[in-house]
């Protein structure tokens, strides 16, 4: 069944520049944007103007002089926040429009214009965290867009999936002691930022509603798939969200710099058709990606390309290859780890 997905991306993005080498560079995003200006995609998806998150929106998740330390690169050639997160003249820019970016795509997909989005922005946002920066993220784009869909939406109950390579700790620790958010996450572990312990379950009133899947590398495409089908997908139906949004990092590709996870562009799509059917069955197919990490520049593109062929519903993978990934998982200790630890909270099959 075709749907209207909407894709938001800018020239902006590109603008951020953390300098030479660094591995998280516009080139990430260049040959992506060249194939979306492209005929074919113009007629396959929407393209909605947005703007940028002003100050008070940045704030819904992050102190207000972590804000103004950011924006006083503006201009500025080159800045160093940590040591992992550079800044060029145009950065706090190309922040301030990614974080609008998710903003616009929750609106977009709660207001009914859209059944599902992707912002395909950077910098990402994951690490960023209240009060400082982290591992290449400014701003917090996914929980900026989860506390205004809270907040100016009236939600109650949104659920976040983090499957890049590296553990979300900002988004982590932003909806830590609440269980209006459900952060459900799967990562390299032992891995920068070094979060994301099976142990690491919540507090107060959010305690049993983040879920890590901590693993070692080298897990495939059918392990993925075990760990949304028997651990994501009753946990999901459990909580019943109004909202699904997703970190989507294409770091765990096999081959990427940063990591040694096995993922391949079928995994990608079969990991957004499982939550494209959970929207659907759950919160009227309202659910937004956004872009993470993933810094093998064509193995990201045809991840990109793969998800969003799923959130179309035009290129769906096959379901005789859906059922080989899902009958060629192995036992995968790290999946039965996670389920003894969610099943103090949730009601989990097996």
């Amino acid at each position: 069944m075709a749907r209207k997905t909407a894709v938001l991306y800018s020239e902006v993005f590109l603008a951020h520049d953390p300098g030479p080498g660094h591995v998280e560079s516009p080139r990430r995003l260049e040959g992506l944007y060249r194939l979306l200006d492209a005929e074919p995609q113009r007629q396959r998806f929407l393209f909605p103007e947005f703007a940028p998150a002003d100050e008070d929106t940045l704030a819904l998740n992050h102190d207000r002089r972590h804000i103004a330390r950011v924006a006083k690169t503006a201009g500025s050639p080159f800045e160093c926040l940590d040591p992992d997160t550079y800044t060029s003249a145009r950065s706090y820019e190309a922040a301030c429009l990614a974080a609008g970016a998710a903003v616009a795509a929750v609106d977009l997909v709660l207001g009914g214009e859209a059944d599902n989005a992707f912002a395909l922005v950077r910098p990402p946002g994951h690490h960023a965290e209240h009060d400082h920066t982290s591992g290449f993220c400014l701003f917090n784009n996914i929980a900026v867009a989860a506390r205004h869909a809270l907040k100016n939406h009236g939600l109650e109950r949104v659920l976040i999936v983090d499957w890049d390579l590296h553990h979300g700790n900002g988004t982590q620790h932003a909806f830590y002691d609440t269980d209006q958010v459900l952060f459900f996450s799967t990562h390299q572990y032992p891995y920068f930022p070094g979060s994301g312990a099976l142990s690491e379950t919540g507090q107060g009133a959010g305690e049993g509603y983040t879920i890590n899947v901590p693993l070692q590398g080298g897990q495939d495409d059918a392990a993925f798939a075990r760990i949304f089908n028997e651990l994501l997908i009753p946990v999901a139906e459990q909580y019943r969200p109004e909202l699904i949004l997703v970190s989507a990092g294409f770091d765990t590709y096999g081959g990427d710099p940063l990591g040694t996870m096995m993922v391949s562009e079928e995994g990608y799509a079969y990991l957004t058709g499982v939550l494209v059917d959970l929207a659907a069955g759950l919160c009227g197919g309202r659910l937004a990606l956004m872009l993470e990490g993933g810094y093998d520049l064509g193995i990201m593109e045809r991840g990109v390309l793969a998800c969003l062929g799923e959130l179309a519903g035009d290129q769906r993978l096959a379901s005789a290859r859906r059922r080989r990934l899902e009958q060629a998982a192995p036992p995968l200790r790290a999946l039965e780890q996670a389920r003894e630890a969610a099943k103090k909270y949730w009601t989990i099959p097996g």
